[in-house]
């Protein structure tokens, strides 16, 4: 009885472990999780007692995890977003099903962030959806894969331009037809916009076709077109210098626009001036033969003025024109430092000889200028100080042109003659000392007392009647030693007095906020200094 029993119950787990095998596992797993098959294995796609998670399928799935994180792909649309990967992509249903079958045909290619427009919608997916399209080296293994296709139109078409152009082909194509380039303006997308007969041109007679690396390709890069010469011949025979266009036109060879127009700076004459305008045939002969035009007046150089202009001072100042006037006009000169002044009334010395010209010549190089005195140019720096009976002496008298104003002629000499001759320090002593406060110079009547020009060191201690005489105790040769007599004082020195220093009885003060040696003292008594 116990032994039937028992019999019966390993029967009975066998046969609830055989349906529990068939439940787990309902069918075969596919080619691409075929690895997976197998009990033990479950727990890498499901959890225990749950569905398939979307997290184990990203695990796995690494590409399609960044497409989604990077919010890029078909799987972040609207239609995709909130599916569990499940419901499209179903499992347990044979070796061969196809996991990711869908109608091709009905398939919204915008939700993939790639719009299918002109030739690109009636293209089979399996054109495009191929490893030879695809750069990355793990997904390029797959057999058949939606996923790692560029979006630039180089990861899946030729080169046509072999490298020689961007390679954002949009900019002049699109994918209706890729000829013509419906996108390209020669005008805006190049530096030479077809004007005139241009516009009219083949492409082919500028753009030849050739055969590079064993294909057709056309040159569009790299074509010369800084001048007309680069694609027609000159038929002036470089003759004539610059580019044709300063002449010529695009519409014909035939029209002439060269006046104020052709660069005359590419000859040996620059136009200036009123030379801008002349027309080009008052100076050169109309001629029709290609070769012959303009090549007459060759070798006038710009100073030979007298070739065709008549000299208004008959060779007096010379033949170079150009030294002196402009071709902006006659009367218009330019810089005067060519100049002879010599040849006039007034030579240049000195200082006259840097000076601008327009500084006398305000009016003009013509008009007469009256030059007798320097007052008639300069200024008076001094302004009258040396005005006397309303003559006021010329500049020449104390300053030269040769050294400038800065440095004076008057001596020592002429100074010891007016009414302060200097003497002692004083001859030592420089103008500026005396004659300049606050950077103004001042020559007139400075005061002959010391105090007029020097501080009263003794704050008017020996002031009579308003006047101190510092020569009472000091001379001009030196302030130090002092000459002062002490006998002519109420306290005669005698004695020991004699030989004792001054400040041991002269104490120094505080005077206000100065310093001041006291030597008016009321102390006449022995007992006033001494114990």
């Amino acid at each position: 009885m116990m032994k039937k029993s028992i019999l019966s119950i390993l029967f009975f787990m066998l046969a609830i472990s055989s349906a529990g095998i068939a439940q787990l596992s309902p069918g075969d797993l596919t080619k691409a999780h075929a690895e997976f098959e197998g009990l033990s294995n479950c727990t890498q796609c499901h959890d225990l007692g749950n569905k398939v998670t979307n997290k184990k399928c990203l695990a796995c799935h690494d590409d399609m995890k960044a497409l989604i994180t990077k919010n890029k792909g078909y799987h972040v649309s609207s239609e995709v977003k909130n599916k569990d990967c499940f419901e499209c992509h179903s499992e347990h249903n044979g070796r061969n099903f196809d996991m990711t079958r869908f109608n091709e045909d009905d398939f919204n290619h915008d939700l993939a962030d790639y719009k299918l427009e002109g030739k690109h919608k009636t293209i089979d997916c399996k054109k495009c959806h191929i490893s030879e399209n695809i750069s990355d080296p793990k997904l390029k293994k797959r057999e058949m894969t939606f996923m790692g296709l560029d979006q630039e139109c180089l990861s899946c078409h030729d080169d046509f331009h072999q490298k020689t152009l961007s390679d954002n082909c949009i900019e002049c194509h699109n994918t209706e037809k890729f000829r013509p380039a419906k996108n390209f303006d020669h005008s805006k997308d190049t530096d030479y916009p077809l004007l005139g007969e241009h516009a009219e041109v083949e492409c082919k007679k500028c753009h030849a076709v050739v055969t590079r690396n064993g294909v057709e390709f056309q040159e569009f890069a790299d074509v010369a077109f800084k001048d007309c010469k680069s694609c027609h011949d000159d038929p002036h025979d470089s003759h004539l210098e610059g580019e044709c266009k300063s002449c010529h036109t695009e519409k014909s060879f035939d029209i002439f626009k060269g006046k104020n127009t052709f660069d005359h700076n590419t000859t040996e004459f620059t136009l200036r001036g009123k030379h801008q305008t002349v027309d080009c045939f008052e100076c050169h002969t109309r001629v029709k033969e290609p070769l012959a035009i303009f090549q007459d007046n060759i070798g006038i150089t710009e100073n030979k003025c007298a070739k065709c202009h008549e000299d208004q001072h008959e060779t007096k100042f010379g033949n170079d024109c150009a030294r002196c006037h402009q071709e902006s006009g006659f009367k218009n000169l330019k810089s005067m430092d060519g100049f002879d002044h010599a040849v006039t009334d007034f030579p240049l010395e000195g200082k006259h000889q840097t000076t601008d010209c327009i500084k006398c010549h305000a009016n003009g190089y013509s008009d007469e200028i009256e030059f007798t005195s320097c007052i008639t140019c300069h200024e008076d720096f001094h302004e009258g100080q040396f005005i006397k009976n309303g003559l006021s002496p010329d500049c020449k008298e104390c300053h030269a042109v040769i050294k400038g104003f800065e440095e004076s002629l008057y001596s020592i000499e002429q100074h010891q003659s007016n009414d302060f001759p200097l003497e002692g320090a004083h001859v030592a002593t420089p103008c500026f000392a005396c004659h300049l406060s606050e950077d103004k110079w001042d020559f007139t009547e400075l005061g002959q007392s010391c105090t007029d020009c020097h501080l009263d060191q003794h704050q008017k201690q020996f002031e009579v009647d308003g006047k101190t005489n510092c020569l009472n105790c000091h001379s001009n040769e030196n302030w130090n030693p002092s000459k002062f007599n002490h006998d002519k004082t109420a306290f005669p020195l005698d004695g020991k007095h004699e030989k004792v220093a001054c400040k041991k009885c002269h104490q120094p003060e505080i005077v206000g906020k100065d310093e001041v040696i006291i030597y008016k003292l009321n102390k006449s008594k022995c007992i006033d200094c001494h114990s």
